[in-house]
Order: structure tokens, then C-alpha cells, then sequence
């Protein structure tokens, strides 16, 4: 993995882990990178092996996103991964990782619960067509009704279930079962008409996975 593409990832994942957050870069087999924050440091170094033991390790594995407890046997101190490979024609590259003190809240399996002018709304997940990064706050649109969630676009990845949601832009998160249309756009990427008619870019860095996640 070049220092151009760590630098691409990095620039994303900043906007969007929380701020008590350290972040891991590692390529198929050591660390390339990291930025400890207040809150948690394992006290990573450009270079060491990542073991078994690791959420690295285990994304890698799986080749999808986890998100793991660690105990403290490996680094010293315990933590919570949430990690993502970086995947090329099915093969891993790397992963990054943002290493939290404790696990997130953990949110009910099936619905999110969105606030609107004047109240809430659990919605459920089948009903929710996209997600869209607003301001270190998630909207989240329905056909019936649009809100906001407090948690950011990230963080409610790990948590949506990945056979119907998938990530297409820094700002977007997509419900497949909600694509109308998929038309070819600049630069290999994709523009996506959703079942309501609005647009959504599918950004270059994602549009490899999209393609592989829809099998075209």
C-alpha cells in the first residue's frame, strides 16, 4: 500500500471515527501507520507485526468489517476494534483500524430511531433508503420520512447489516434494495437513481467494492 493510498484512506476515516479514537493503518502483515489519541494509546509503531490475537489480524481474515474486544494480554491494555480490509479483486491489502477504549453503544438489530422537528421515529432498517454525513451527524432517508441520527456515517457502518447496506462516498451509505438505476460516470465511478429519483455519486475510492459487493 502506497503512501498515497494511506493518505486517501486516512483523509476519510479522520471525518468520521470518534474523536477518542487511535487509528491503525497496516498492510497484509505489519502496522504502516498510526495516530494514538488521548483516550487509548497501544503505543503501535510504524513497522511492528500485528498478531492473531489483533482486530487487524481478524479483518483481514474474515475480509470484512469487524468490530472485536481485545484484551489487554496483547498490547498491555484492552481495547475495542473496529476494523475494515482494504480489498483489491478480492484480496486483502490492509486494513484500518480505529481502536476505541470501549465498545460503542450497541444499537437494537433492526430499526434506528430518528428525530425529526418535533419527535422520534424508529425506523427500520428496511425501510431506510440512505444515509448522508451532515455535520458529524447522519440523515437518514425513508420514503415516508427523514430524520437525524446522533451517531456519525462510521460508526452506524458497523452496525447496519452489510448484505443490504453498503458504503458508495465519503457521505453516503446506500440500501441496494433501493437502487432504481446504476449509470456509468466519470472516472470509472457510478451515479445511482434511487427508487425516490434522487442522485448519489458512487466516489472513485469506493466504486471497486461497489462493483464486486453487486457482482457487475
Amino acid at each position: 500500500m502506497d503512501q498515497f493510498t494511506v493518505e486517501s484512506v486516512l483523509n476519510i476515516i479522520r471525518e468520521f471515527v470518534p474523536k477518542d479514537a487511535s487509528i491503525s493503518v497496516a498492510d497484509s502483515e505489519k502496522y504502516i501507520y498510526y495516530q494514538p489519541s488521548k483516550q487509548v494509546d497501544l503505543r503501535i509503531k510504524p513497522g511492528d507485526l500485528f498478531s492473531e490475537k489483533t482486530a487487524t489480524y481478524k479483518a483481514l481474515s474474515v475480509r470484512k468489517k469487524i468490530g472485536v474486544q481485545v484484551e489487554s494480554n496483547v498490547f498491555g491494555v484492552p481495547y475495542y476494534g473496529l476494523s475494515v480490509p482494504i480489498m483489491d479483486e478480492g484480496n486483502p491489502l490492509g486494513a484500518v483500524t480505529a481502536i476505541l477504549p470501549s465498545k460503542p453503544l450497541i444499537l437494537p438489530t433492526s430499526f434506528l430511531t430518528i428525530k425529526t422537528d418535533d419527535r422520534w421515529i424508529p425506523l427500520p432498517y428496511d425501510e431506510i433508503m440512505y444515509l448522508e454525513a451532515q455535520n458529524r451527524k447522519t440523515k437518514i432517508q425513508s420514503e415516508r420520512v427523514s430524520g437525524f441520527h446522533k451517531m456519525n456515517l462510521s460508526e452506524l457502518e458497523f452496525i447496519l447489516p452489510s448484505d443490504s447496506f453498503i458504503r458508495v462516498h465519503r457521505s453516503y451509505i446506500v440500501n441496494i434494495n433501493y437502487i432504481q438505476e446504476i449509470l456509468p460516470d466519470f472516472h470509472s465511478t457510478f451515479l445511482l437513481i434511487m427508487k425516490d429519483n434522487s442522485k448519489i455519486q458512487v466516489s472513485q475510492t469506493y466504486a471497486s467494492q461497489f462493483r464486486r459487493a453487486l457482482g457487475f
